[in-house]
Order: C-alpha cells, then structure tokens, then sequence
C-alpha cells in the first residue's frame, strides 16, 4: 500500500506495478482500493520559471480473487497502468509554456494461478487494456508552427505468464512473472502545418513495453515480514511518433533512451491481532539523458509508511509515500529541473470470505 499511494512512477508514466499478490490471498478474496499523488516539478530556462507542471492525480483499483478448487485460483484485476497530466502554465514567460499533454489507460486482467505438490505454482492471464492521449504545444520558442494531437481510443490484448514458489511456514514466497508488450495502432488528428489549423489524418503505433516483475518476501522474525521487489520494464519500445509531429520537429514526440529498472524494499511487523505497520524504501537510478519536455524527470527515491487495521475479517489499509524525483535536463530549451518530489497517500480496503 506504501508504493501504492505514490503511483510507481517508474519510466515518469507508470502508474501500476502489474503485481501478481492478490493471487497469494488465502480462500476468497476482494479489494478496492485509491490513491492520489500531488507531485511539484519545475524547472528554469535561465531566470525563466516553468511553474509545476506535472497536475495531481487520483487511481483506483479492484481486484477479486476466487478459489476455484484446492490447487486452481482466479484473479481478477482492475487497474490504470500508465497515465501522464501535463500543464506548463501560461503567462510564465517559459519557453513551453501552454503546453499541456494526457495519457488516460484502463485495464482489466485476469489470471490462473496452479499449485503442485512441490510448493511450485504457475501463473497464466490476458491483460485487456484501453489507450487514449491528447497534446497541444504551442512552442513558440520551438518552431512557429503549433501543434495538436488527439488519438482515437484503442483496445489491445497482452499477456501474463509466470512461476511462483512458496514456504507459507515460514511466509517465504517468490514469484517471477512475465508481462507482454500491447501495441496499440493508434488512429491521430494532428495539427501541424505552414497553414495554421490544418488537420492532418495519420496512424501511428505505439508499444506498452512488455516487463518483468520479479516479487519476494520472507519472515525473518517473528511476526516480522521481509519483502519487496525487481522491476524491469523495456522503455525504449514505448514511442509516441505521429508523422506530422515528426515532419515538423524531426524527432518522435515522446521516447526514451534507455529501460529502467526500479527497486523497492520493505519491512512489514504485526503489531498484535488488530494492528500492523510497513516501511517501504523504492529506488530508481538516474541516467543522466535528456529529456523531452513531456517527462523531465530522471529516476526517483522514496519512502513508504503504511498501517493496516484487522477487523474479523476485513482489513483497512492506510499508506503514504514522498517521492524525491530525479533531476533531468530537457531537449531543445535546456530545461533545468532540479529539486522536485511529491507526495501520494492512498486508503484500501480488503475482505476475505
């Protein structure tokens, strides 16, 4: 719940871990659960100041889990994995200022999970998952030409596939699992002309990059849970490259040079039978590229506290997380952004039956 509260925020757009716990929950099992993160990331063209531009976002999620015989449990996910809130404020004198961008994604998963006798379980899904974007540059200080962007809203189908081993005696579990790309063949209204306005129809794709999410925990005391995980997503597939854009400017709207791979570490202590407590520490390392100036930040460190109250069967969690990100210099404008961060909080609520 403690990296929940603060989106994942690894790649700058991921807003999900896409974990596969909720398949570990004894018997019956449903959540729901929000989270809102406020972040403040600015930065400076010389005595020019963008102001915030990234706006606070708010995401939820619900997952159901059924056991449908001794060995073989259903889960089913609702989630938004990838997002982005872009305003560069007016009248700040910025070099972009007036630029504002979207990325809205919904997705529901389902998954299988097999238990053998040996403590082993296979993992199997198919992740549904709806993409929509939108983005106005002025950039005067660019190009004379502005330029827009709205795509159609796409539908596409991925995939999950894993393998998990557990000791419940002890409460050691890993689980490695395997998310499949989407690609998504996005239908575009571009803007962008030497005739001001014109509408130019295109098609472009794009690739929600395929990761591997490696899980774990262990108890290491009593009543005293060790946990965490490992990361890896394949950024440098996920371009965002409508033609007309690309003709005007001669580069892709939206790409990264490199993958990331994120890190988060845990300790979780049962308190008595009502009250329990985790701290989380998360990293990703800053790479020192460029970057656009859609997603000027460079990494991240965080810390995550979170509490939960058990009552019978139902169980109320509370977390909060701060987010120091990374600094980055943008492309283009040499945007200096430095000194930013953000804070998330975020309630679940969870029922065995």
């Amino acid at each position: 719940m403690a990296l929940f509260a603060g989106g994942a925020m690894a790649g700058g757009v991921e807003r999900s871990t896409q974990s596969v716990g909720i398949l570990f929950e004894k018997g019956n099992y449903a959540e729901l659960s929000f989270s809102h993160f406020d972040p403040d990331v600015s930065g400076n063209v010389g005595p020019l100041g963008s102001g915030n531009m990234l706006d606070s976002f708010t995401n939820v999620t619900l997952g159901y889990k059924q056991a449908l015989t001794d060995r073989l449990d259903l889960a089913i996910v609702f989630d938004q994995p990838i997002g982005a809130d872009i305003d560069y404020k007016t009248g700040t004198g910025y070099p972009v200022a007036g630029t504002t961008a979207s990325l809205d994604s919904n997705a529901i998963t389902g998954f299988l999970r097999y238990r053998f006798d040996n403590n082993v379980s296979l993992i199997g899904g198919v992740r549904v998952m709806r993409t929509s974007g939108e983005v106005d540059l002025p950039f005067p200080a660019l190009s004379p030409i502005p330029y827009t962007l709205e795509t159609s809203t796409e539908t596409d189908v991925g995939y999950v596939l894993g393998i998990a081993w557990e000791r419940p005696e002890i409460a050691a579990r890993v689980a490695l699992t395997y998310n499949s790309a989407i690609t998504h063949d996005f239908d575009a209204a571009e803007s962008a002309s030497t005739t001001a306005g014109a509408i130019v129809n295109s098609t472009f794709e794009t690739e929600i990059p395929e990761s591997i999410n490696l899980e774990f925990q262990t108890g290491i005391a009593a009543d005293t849970l060790l946990f965490g995980s490992v990361r890896w997503v394949n950024w440098t597939e996920f371009t965002i490259d409508p033609d007309a854009y690309r003709n005007v400017y001669g580069n892709a709207l939206v790409d990264y040079e490199d993958d990331r791979i994120t890190y988060n570490l845990g300790v979780g202590r049962k308190f008595n039978d009502s009250w329990s407590g985790a701290v989380l520490l998360g990293y990703e390392e800053s790479n020192g590229n460029i970057t656009g100036n859609l997603g000027p930040t460079d990494g991240f460190t965080s810390l995550g506290l979170a509490a939960t109250y058990t009552y019978g069967k139902a169980r109320l969690t509370g977390g909060v997380r701060y987010v120091d990100i990374g600094d980055a210099t943008t492309r283009g404008i040499g945007g200096d952004f430095a000194g930013n961060h953000g804070w998330g909080f975020g309630i679940r609520i969870a029922y065995n039956f």
